[in-house]
Order: C-alpha cells, then structure tokens, then sequence
C-alpha cells in the first residue's frame, strides 16, 4: 500500500498525477465538495455570528467511507484541490469531513498540471489558507441568506417557485435594463456618401465623404453638385502605425473571444478548459491574472524563434487592472508551447489553439503597418472626400493572431491604395447616397455579459459560468437567436449626369444567440429594485465582492462582514413582509375593446404572461397567451387584439376541421381531436393549411416509430422507442431494456419480469 494519499478534486486529475508521482503514491478524487449547508434555516445561527452548519452531501457519503479506509493506511495526506478559494474550502472541508490532523496532513497547490508543477507542489507543502476559507464561507453563507429570506417573499408577493440571488439578481438587471433602452430608442437616419473613380489599368479608387447628411435632399443636393464637377488629388499622407497584440487571456477574455470565434457558450467553454486543464494541456483555467511566468514566456519565445524567427520575438509582462487580480497567478496559457494540438475531441482542439495562439501572439513583435490617406477636391463644394488604405509593412503577431471585437458591423479591411500623386486629376466613375440607421444598444451575448459583470467589479471568475447558467435555468433569461424585421431605405445613385433614386429593403435587427429577459424577470426585477436596492445596487454588489477579497487577505473578520450587510438586509424583509400581493405591479390596462367595450389588462398568468378581456368578476373573460417575444409592459392594444384571434381556423383536411391555438404548454394545431406541438421557431399566427398538415403528417410518422411491440392481451405493456432509445412502458412505470436483449424481440412475460423488477422511482413531490 503505497504509504502517501493523494487527494484531489476529479477522476481525471488524479489519473495524470498519478502517473507522474510514481508508486509510493497513491493519487484518489474527492469529486469537488464534499459538505454544504443543510436545506433549512438551521444551517446558519444568525444569533451567534452566523455560524454555519455543514453536512456531508447525501452524494458524498460512499466517498467519504472510501477515503477514510485510504486514510487510515497513508502516512502523509496531501490535500490538493484547486488553487483558489473554493479549492481551499474543499481542502478545509476534507480535513474536516475526514477527521486529519496537522501532524501529517499537508496542503498542496499547482497552477498546472506537469511533472515539473506536482514535484515542486509536493516539495513546497503549506498548512491551510483559512483566510481563503472564510472568503469562501463569508460568499456561501451570505447567498443562502439572501436566497432563503428573499425566495418565500418573492413567492407570496409574485409567484411561487421563484428564487433570488445576490449576483444572479444583479446580472439579469442588466438585461431587464437593456432591453428598456432598446425598447425606448429611436433609430435616426442620415445618409452616407462614397464614390468611386476608375483609374488606368482596371483599378478603381474607392473615397467617402467624411460627414453625413441628415436629409434626403441634403444628399440629392450634393450628388447633384458632383455632376461636371472636376475633382483631384489635393493632399497625400503616408504615416508609419503600429498594432500590438492583445495580454493572454483570463477566464472572463477566454469566455468572450471563444464566444466571438467558436461560437462557445460560457458553460462549453469552461467545461472544455477543464478538461484540458486535467489532462495537463494548459495552465489553471480560473483566473483573473494576464500575468505569465518567466518559464513560460521562455517557452513561448523559444517556439517563436523556432517558427518565427528572432526579429518576430518581443518579451512583455503584462501587469492585471484589476486590484484583486493575484499576480502570483498566471494567465491562460499552454503548460508546452511545442505542443500545437492535444489529443481530444475537435472542440478541445479549437479552443486549446485559441490559447495557444493568444500566449504566443503575446510574446511577439508589434505589426508595422503603412497608413495612406488620399483627400480629394470637388470643384463645385467645399467638402473633400477622402480615400484610405493600409499596407503592413511587418506582419509580427499578426501572423499568428487578431483580436475580434464585439462590435457587430466589425471593422472594414482596408487594402493598400494605388499609386497616386498630389495635383493629378480625377473622373467620377459613380457616386451614391445610401440610408442608413443609428443602431440601438447592442442586446447581451452569454460572453458580453461576463465582460459587463468584470467591468462592474461584480462577480469572480469561478462564479461567471455558474451565474449565466443560473440566471437562464430559473428563466429569467432566455438565450436564443431571432429573425429581424423588414425595413426599407433610400437609395440615390449619379452615373453620368443623371441621379437616380429608388426605395429597397433590408433585413434589420436579427439577432444571434442573445439574451432576453422574460416577463417574470422585469416583475421581479423591479420589486427587488424598489425594495431591496441593496442586493441589486451594481456598486454595493462590487463592494460586498471587495470585502471578500479582504476577507481572504486577513484584513476583516467574516462574520462581522456578513452582519453589517445582514442587519439592514433583515430589516428590509421585514418591512417588505407587510407589502400586499396586490400591491406588486404585475398587470398593466392597455385599453378599451372597441368590440364589447370590455377592458383589456396584461397580466402575468399561473402559466405564463397573458392578456385578460374582461374584469376579473367577468364571467365571460377570455385569455389569451402573450406571443414569444411580447412584453406586459409595452403590449399595445393593437397588438392584444390581435392576440384574441385565436384559436384560429384553417379549413379541413380529411373532412375534419383544423385549427391553431395557443395553450399551456405552447403553440399546437388541433385536427381529429389531437394536438400537434408547432416548433418553437415558428409563429402561430403565420401558421398556413399547409404546414398544418405536414405537421400533423409527420406526427403520424413519429408516433408510427414510437411503437416497437404492443401486446393485446395486455394493452398496459408496450416496448416504445424514446428519446435515449427503446425502453418498456409498464403502466406509469418505465424500465430500461438489457443491453443483451433486442427490443423487438420481448415476450411480454420478459416485459412483465423486468417491470417487476424496476425500482420505483422516486417521488419528486416531497410530502407535506
């Protein structure tokens, strides 16, 4: 028995380290944490300064009895999760949880996992952090309080099931905040002006008018003037510029540029970076640090030289904004810059070259570019159109990498001008006027979002996921891609001495893989705003993330911290306690029906938003579900009207009529008394004859395959094929079918076997 225990956070972990430590040691996984805080508002005496109660989580049980029969036999035990406060607590937590002791327990960290890290680790062992763990502590029990005392408020004033967190609350503000600005703006228009004059040899010099005009006929008056103008070259300039690469990433610049280039949620990109974290490929994947060390940028320039050459080599050190970034901690960064694909699945490729990429580009040599900026004369205006064009004169860190930006239009490449020279003299090829609109306030990308909560000071990089997964999970907000709208533009057009005008359309506003709040999310925004502007305050949220940080640097006493906030938070609930339900704003009156002068009110529903004809004593009141998309706060009568078109009819198919409609559980077309879900993507107002029957024909095919085997002696038993494969229907009871036995192939005394023994499933309803 190998006499030193190894313990650390994952499976996969353990086996890399394990084969680097060799036999004396024996390298096992706690699989993250291993006690919480109970259910219940026993889990914290807030009387006797918030001390916590933990409990070994009932998934943890088996491990905590493996580990102690492996502790029993181990000499030394190291402790060696992850180097950062949660890792900590998990370390703290063990120790407790396993009953160690100092004598011959050791706390061990890496950033990395190599060789060379887990040696060192080991040689170098410290006692545990338990600042670091009372950072952690102060961070947990504060959200349970916030979510315990918020949560049942939240549920007798808005709707039961709802929850509340201190980070999570804060971020969908932002997105309630954002969609308003939206809805409120305004687009204005302006025109844009460009021309193109052709020169010898087939090359065309493209310019624009620096300015824009505001009206049509401020533009028809320009292309106007341009005809039998003389134009030429009236100023050259050729300035030298220079690019420099972007830091290497933290989590929150990994998050957005793998947003921005792989299309990676948050979630997929840092379940990726685990993974190769734990298979030794990169450094440390939670950090806030752009910091590298001396190790590492030599084994970044030592690659440049070998790929590059010495002239592309430029050694940086970068130094993190942020107050607190631990600069002991390093960037993002390959553990072995020759390494230049790892094995793994194809996205773990994509995003360790991405790394890869950004560390290296880091160490390189500025790009040396050329800027030429051609102005150009009209006879007939005072205005000067100019042309520009950049040539790189060194492609340095270009060769490997560019930053992409948020920004949606992006940024025009500009290629090199032709040769030109000042005084030659110019003819108009073609000139236009084009429309264009001011674009409202860019809606929240998943990564865009994590930049916003960064900049903001709230949140650290183990809670961005965890957050943005949190906030879609108790919809409140919805991430998804839709389609834009129609909108038509002006057009003007001088060829020769004519100025055409003519009226197109474009495609505005589609959006990909946004986020949009959902009803509930303002009703509920706005009553934590108007009642608890302490847990949504963006600088109070910031500022409660500071004191962790001092917390952690043994600057502040956890349980004084948590009751300072806690005192006046308490207070609050208390007050909010006395609020009547129907005090809380969560219906609007839009209007008046012309129809039966009934009022029309938008209200949130047991099941969702909805529009209400009728008072609520109406015994004839109708219902009708807002369309995806709609809000109760900026409904317009028009639109409610529109709403109560449905169920709408669409004619017969085999003699039976058909029919689209709304209900409980969403959009659905009704024939011969069964209901056929419409997709999400599609709308059910725009629902034709048509596609009714394909749906409900391809209806049949599914429910056609879904029967593998039925019995007609026992009609309760049925071997069906589901969403993971074929499975038996037994009743209300489903059972897995063995992997040894072909589906087709049951008797229905072997289906009757299995059934019986199936365990129960579990009730998800606890009793009351």
């Amino acid at each position: 028995m190998p006499k030193n225990l190894v313990i650390v956070e994952s499976p996969a972990k353990a086996k890399t380290i394990e084969s680097y430590l060799g036999k004396d040691y024996k390298v096992t996984s706690s699989y993250g944490h291993v006690r919480d805080l109970p259910k219940g508002d026993k889990a914290v005496d807030k009387e006797n300064g918030f001390k916590p109660t933990y409990e070994i989580t009932a998934d943890k049980k088996e491990v905590i009895r493996e580990l102690k029969k492996l502790v029993k036999d181990a000499e030394t035990i190291y402790l060696a999760s992850d180097d950062d406060r949660e890792g900590e607590a998990i370390s703290w937590h063990l120790k407790e949880a396993l009953n160690l002791n100092d004598a011959n327990t050791r706390r061990i960290v890496f950033r990395e996992i190599t060789k060379k890290a887990i040696e060192n680790a080991i040689q170098n062992p410290r006692g545990i952090d338990i600042d670091l763990v009372n950072a952690q502590q102060a961070r947990r029990i504060l959200d349970r309080l916030v979510g315990f005392e918020l949560s049942p408020i939240l549920w007798k004033k808005i709707k039961t099931g709802l929850s509340a967190g201190r980070v999570q609350s804060v971020a969908v503000r932002l997105v309630v905040e954002r969609e308003r600005e939206i809805d409120k703006f305004e687009a204005v228009s302006s025109f844009r002006i460009t021309a193109i004059f052709p020169l010898k040899d087939g090359m065309e010099l493209h310019a624009e008018l620096s300015k824009r005009f505001p009206a049509l006929d401020d533009a028809r008056e320009f292309l106007n003037d341009l005809i039998g103008a003389e134009f030429k070259i009236s100023d050259l300039q050729k300035k030298p510029s220079k690019k420099s690469p972007a830091p290497p990433f933290t989590t929150s610049t990994l998050q957005q540029e793998a947003s921005r280039k792989l299309g990676f949620s948050v979630a997929q990109t840092m379940s990726i970076a685990q993974r190769l974290y734990e298979s030794g490929n990169i450094s440390y994947m939670r950090t806030d640090s752009v910091n590298l060390s001396d190790e590492a940028i030599q084994g970044a320039t030592s690659e440049i030289k070998k790929e590059f050459g010495e002239n592309y080599v430029k050694v940086r050190r970068y130094k993190t904004k942020s107050n607190s970034a631990q600069e002991a901690h390093e960037a993002i960064r390959p553990t072995n810059f020759a390494l230049l694909q790892p094995d793994g699945d194809r996205n773990s490729v994509r995003l360790y070259e991405l790394i890869w990429k950004r560390a290296i580009a880091s160490q390189m040599a500025d790009a040396e570019l050329e800027k030429t900026t051609a102005t150009i004369e009209i006879s007939t205006r005072p205005e000067t159109l100019t042309a520009s064009g950049e040539v790189i004169k060194f492609d340095g860190f270009l060769s490997v990498y560019l930053e992409s930006t948020d920004d949606e239009e992006g940024e025009e490449q500009k290629g090199m001008l032709p040769p030109l020279t000042i005084g030659e003299s110019l003819t108009l090829g073609t000139a236009q006027a084009r429309e264009s609109f001011t674009r409202h306030p860019a809606r929240y990308t998943e990564a865009s979002l994590v930049k916003k909560l960064e900049e903001m000071g709230i949140g650290r990089p183990s809670t961005y996921a965890p957050t943005i997964s949190t906030i879609q999970k108790r919809n409140y907000v919805l991430k998804e891609s839709r389609e834009g709208k129609e909108r038509e533009y002006h057009l003007l057009k001088l060829k020769g001495s004519e100025v055409k005008e003519r009226v197109e359309t474009e495609i505005t506003g589609s959006e990909k893989n946004k986020l949009f709040p959902t009803n509930i999310a303002m009703v509920v925004n706005d009553f934590l705003v108007d009642h608890f502007p302490n847990v949504t305050n963006y600088s109070f949220t910031a500022d409660v993330e500071k004191e962790f940080d001092e917390i952690a640097h043994g600057k502040k006493e956890w349980n004084i911290m948590i009751g300072d906030f806690y005192k006046d938070f308490h207070s609050k609930v208390e007050v909010t306690e006395n609020i009547e339900r129907s005090d809380v704003p969560k219906s609007r009156e839009i209007g008046i029906d012309p129809k039966t002068g009934k009022k029309i009110i938008a209200r949130l529903g047991r099941f969702g938003p909805l529009v209400q004809l009728g008072e609520d004593d109406d015994e004839d009141k109708k219902f009708a579900s807002l369309r995806h998309g709609q809000f109760i706060e900026n409904i317009t009568l028009e639109e409610a009207l529109d709403l109560f078109k449905m169920p709408r009819d669409l004619g017969n198919f085999e003699d039976k009529p058909m029919q689209v409609g709304i209900g409980r559980f969403g959009p659905y077309v009704k024939h011969d008394n069964k209901f056929v879900s419409i997709p999400k993507e599609e709308d059910p107002y725009a629902i034709d004859a048509n596609r009714a029957i394909e749906l409900i024909k391809e209806k049949r095919i599914a429910d056609a395959n879904k029967y593998i085997k039925v019995f007609d002696e026992n009609p309760d038993i049925q071997v069906l094929n589901g969403r993971f494969g074929p499975y038996i229907k037994a009743g209300k009871k489903n059972v897995k079918i063995p992997k040894d036995k072909k589906p087709e192939d049951l008797t229905l005394e072997e289906c009757l076997e299995l059934a019986e023994k199936a365990p129960e499933k579990k009730s998800r309803r606890k009793a009351k």
